[in-house]
């Protein structure tokens, strides 16, 4: 029997602690939990205390972000042998075969070594609608038909996909050797798009597998990142994609030409939010060459194995 490994990062997750926790219970297949918590303020660390012992719970003392904390449970499911990682959002649950039928397309594929993600479908909190973003990974999956199989009622057992946000992966233990972990430079949002560069890089795959079906019960918006607030993570993870040489030269450039063109139509405000842009990038570019080449170069970065 393989040995999968649950990993949950918490932040105030009283919402939803009971309905994720008794599912992965209710499993089929038996899964060990670790949960590394954030500091949460709303009794959810008391609770997961006293309601699931089972669960291995890390308390960190600050609040690490998801990529940081994420790493930690991993370093610890790997040293207890883990053969799967299952990453999993603290708003979320699993039915009782999820994890059944991800093992099972990954134990029938011949090519073992190219799976980098095994992703099941996301559900949203009502259990009755695909989440709204994996509608919009399915979209622009365009070429592979899978709007067409499903309407159809014909769905093969798996759909390579190009991207899938981390809310379920579902990782073999080869990836985590070769990509590693989150990239500590990414706080919160960014994270996954910078490992999934990476694990295109080492030319894994990502299958969306229908069969499996579990909850997602995030925020029902596209819109829901602010971009405002993150609105270099489209450059950085651009800057430290392994696939793009040269791509911090690219992007200055990008940027110093976007920054004239603003100015000459008289767009002082969009100017001086890309000034302030290539600003960070400046202050930063040592920082960021130094983590291209560690994500490059390095077996399983991030990581403590």
């Amino acid at each position: 029997m393989p040995k999968i490994f649950v990993i949950i990062v918490t932040y105030n997750a009283m919402k939803w602690a009971e309905k994720c926790f008794s599912s992965l219970r209710e499993s089929s297949l038996p899964v060990q939990t670790i949960v590394i918590d954030n500091g949460s303020k709303d009794g959810t660390q008391d609770y997961i205390k006293n309601n699931f012992p089972e669960v291995d719970l890390i308390l960190s003392k600050e609040n690490l972000g998801f990529g940081k904390a994420n790493n930690l449970g991993i370093e610890k499911a790997y040293k207890q042998g883990a053969d799967f990682f299952y990453l999993m959002n603290q708003d979320a649950w699993v039915f009782e075969n999820s994890f059944q039928d991800l093992l099972e397309v990954y134990e029938n594929h011949p090519n073992k070594e190219e799976i980098g993600i095994l992703s099941p479908m996301h559900l949203d909190g009502s259990e009755k609608k695909l989440d709204v973003f994996l509608d919009k990974y399915i979209a622009q999956n365009f070429e592979s038909r899978m709007i067409s199989d499903f309407y159809l009622n014909d769905t093969k057992s798996f759909y390579e996909i190009k991207f899938v946000n981390a809310a379920h992966w579902f990782l073999p233990k080869d990836t985590i050797e070769k990509v590693g972990g989150f990239n500590p430079y990414f706080f919160h949002y960014g994270e996954d798009n910078e490992y999934v560069n990476r694990l295109h890089f080492y030319k894994k795959k990502i299958f969306l597998c229908p069969k499996s079906k579990v909850v997602h019960d995030g925020k029902q918006d596209l819109a829901k990142v602010n971009y405002e607030k993150y609105a270099n993570l489209g450059i950085e993870t651009k800057i430290l994609n392994p696939n793009v040489p040269n791509a911090l030269k690219q992007e200055k450039k990008a940027l110093r030409q976007s920054m004239l063109k603003n100015l000459l139509f008289g767009n002082f405000k969009n100017s001086k939010k890309l000034y302030n842009r290539y600003k960070k990038i400046m202050a930063e570019s040592s920082i960021l060459e130094d983590l291209k080449a560690k994500v490059s170069k390095e077996a399983a970065p991030f990581l403590n194995l």
